[in-house]
């Protein structure tokens, strides 16, 4: 078995694999992983049994349960032990140009027994982040032609993901593989986890001061807490992500337009903290343009969930003003004001037309379970 069986540890943990399935045949995502581990083995000079070399590389891997090598040459798998009711789980991992830290993210990945499925969105890198990520067994490779946007190679993974539970998180090194299981252990009483960047993690202090004014502004239109709203990383069911999809901005907003979208809708959401590291490289993200970006996005869900609290607090403005400059310049000159009359009036109306767009927002729950 090559240098591959002489690295192996004295007392190497042990990992459920599913199957080369006899019924696909190797059609499926599952048995292409497991043709790219043999292929890979074979390539490090396992010729003569790669199934044996394999069954020794994964027990170094890390995972659950107990692998087994039948005698026609099909890998089967012991029970594995009961997580998460026998839900399985899918890493979903967006990246661009991150060829110096997405190895080791893999790895860390890989070595979580919870994890099933490993979905890595290349949203049309210039380097060799593609090319890593393919060779990497545990991976499953998604590429996009060019560069269309953050949101976008996440949408891509939620698409090819096969998991009941999604964990999104970015390949940068921010977002700590050690922490999914503490994500996932609330997933039996929540719709969503998300994990909350904590006082000590790495970021710049415009980037703090912008994102506190952006969980005020989202906590005021879902009425509930909301400490980080832009965190990407969090663990979500499958079913309701998908349901979502077509909401979901292309860019860095996503995970904005998530979390609104599933405490408007009256699903359970969790936040669980997190020290998050510095990211390895230069951000994507450009404070100005990315900042009013979500500062948009945050004012487009609250008109389209709860159109109210946008026009209402506007609309009070407008009265507020008119109403005092009129009453001002009937007790100085005794004068009506045509000019205050008719911000008065400005502001009516966009009362009026805050409570036809928030009827508006409520037939969109007719058809719907929520």
């Amino acid at each position: 078995m090559g240098h591959i069986a002489e690295n192996l540890p004295s007392r190497p943990r042990k990992v459920a694999v599913r199957p080369l399935c006899r019924y696909h045949q190797g059609a499926c995502k599952t048995c292409r992983a497991v043709r790219r581990a043999l292929v890979y083995l074979s390539s490090c000079g396992t010729e003569e049994r790669p199934f044996e070399a394999l069954a020794s590389w994964l027990s170094v891997r890390g995972g659950r349960g107990q692998v087994a090598l039948t005698t026609d040459g099909y890998f089967s798998s012991g029970e594995s032990k009961a997580v998460l009711n026998g839900q399985r789980v899918s890493v979903v991992i967006p990246v661009y140009n991150e060829e110096a830290v997405i190895g080791s993210i893999l790895d860390q990945v890989a070595a979580q027994s919870v994890v099933d499925e490993i979905v890595v969105v290349d949203d049309g890198s210039s380097d060799r982040t593609a090319e890593i990520v393919q060779a990497h067994p545990a991976a499953h490779l998604v590429a996009h032609p060019y560069n269309i946007g953050n949101g976008a190679a996440v949408k891509s993974g939620i698409r090819a993901a096969s998991g009941d539970i999604l964990v999104l998180m970015d390949g940068d090194g921010q977002h700590p593989p050690a922490e999914i299981p503490n994500l996932l252990q609330y997933m039996d009483r929540y719709d969503m986890v998300v994990g909350a960047r904590s006082a000590g993690s790495q970021a710049r202090w415009h980037r703090t001061v912008a994102n506190r004014l952006f969980n005020a502004y989202a906590s005021y239109i879902v009425g509930h807490p909301v400490p980080d709203l832009t965190s990407g990383f969090r663990a979500v069911r499958a079913s309701i992500a998908r349901s979502f999809l077509y909401l979901l901005p292309n860019g860095f907003s996503y995970p904005t337009t998530l979390t609104i979208c599933l405490f408007r809708a009256g699903y359970a959401v969790k936040y669980h903290p997190f020290v998050s590291p510095a990211r390895t490289g230069a951000s994507k993200i450009r404070p100005l343009r990315d900042g009013l970006r979500f500062l948009l996005t945050l004012t487009r869900l609250g008109t389209l969930f709860v159109p109210l609290k946008i026009f209402l607090p506007i609309s009070l403005l407008f009265m507020l003003a008119g109403g005092s400059y009129t009453v001002g310049k009937l007790a100085m000159v005794n004068r009506f004001s045509g000019f205050g009359g008719l911000i008065f009036s400005l502001g009516v109306f966009l009362f009026m037309l805050g409570l036809i767009s928030e009827q508006i927002a409520l037939l969109r729950y007719i058809n719907s379970d929520r």
